[in-house]
């Protein structure tokens, strides 16, 4: 029931409202490129942006060049903003509508990228399918940003949970090793500022 009150949410949110209207739009997701970048793997990489929602993130990938693309969101509104926007390069991702709790992978990614998804993700059970999902689907890299112990306590008027580096590290630590973590202010289309905190892992390989 709860699943079907977030998608309900989700798809009224992006039914409703424009890329101005909503707080986590950037023109150019420079942090998410910068970590995607680090990793060094070639255009072929398998990536899968959770939450992607209608984030311009898979429109400079494309331009950039990249050619194994998935974006998954739980709202199919702002998948088919995303589609309509790109037009025939669309037909170059694979788009998936899936809450990421009940989200069964079909493959393994070499990275997975996750800009302000987890932190939605507020009780134990959720945080633990998230991770095991993580666990058994990445073969590779994992870029997250979540709100920072500095940022809001709530998004799209919905709780969040805030995370310092050293609890994000310890969240990952099974499967993975923290290779860098940064925060930065994104500031809204209203103006206003939301501290994040953006860490990038690696899989560990024993």
């Amino acid at each position: 029931m709860e699943n079907q009150t977030n998608k309900k949410h989700w798809e009224t949110v992006y039914a409703t409202k424009t890329p101005d209207q909503v707080s986590w739009t950037q023109d150019v997701p420079s942090t998410s490129l910068n970590f995607i970048h680090s990793f060094g793997l070639s255009k072929n990489a398998k990536i899968i942006d959770i939450g992607g929602g209608d984030s311009k993130l898979v429109d400079h990938l494309l331009d950039e060049g990249y050619e194994n693309i998935t974006v998954l969101d739980i709202s199919k509104n702002a998948l088919d903003k995303a589609k309509n926007r790109l037009g025939d390069k669309a037909d170059k991702v694979t788009w998936i509508v899936s809450d990421i709790t009940e989200f069964k992978p079909t493959s393994n990614y070499d990275i997975w990228h996750d800009r302000a998804t987890f932190h939605f993700l507020t009780t134990k059970d959720q945080i633990a399918h998230y991770l095991e999902t993580v666990k058994q689907s990445v073969s590779g890299y994992i870029a997250i940003g979540t709100f920072s112990t500095d940022g809001p306590t709530k998004c799209s008027g919905l709780e969040i949970k805030q995370y310092d580096e050293q609890a994000l590290t310890a969240e990952l630590e099974a499967g993975f090793d923290k290779m860098k973590c940064i925060t930065e202010d994104h500031i809204t289309p209203f103006n206003t500022k939301q501290n994040f905190l953006f860490c990038s892992f690696k899989r560990r390989l024993n």
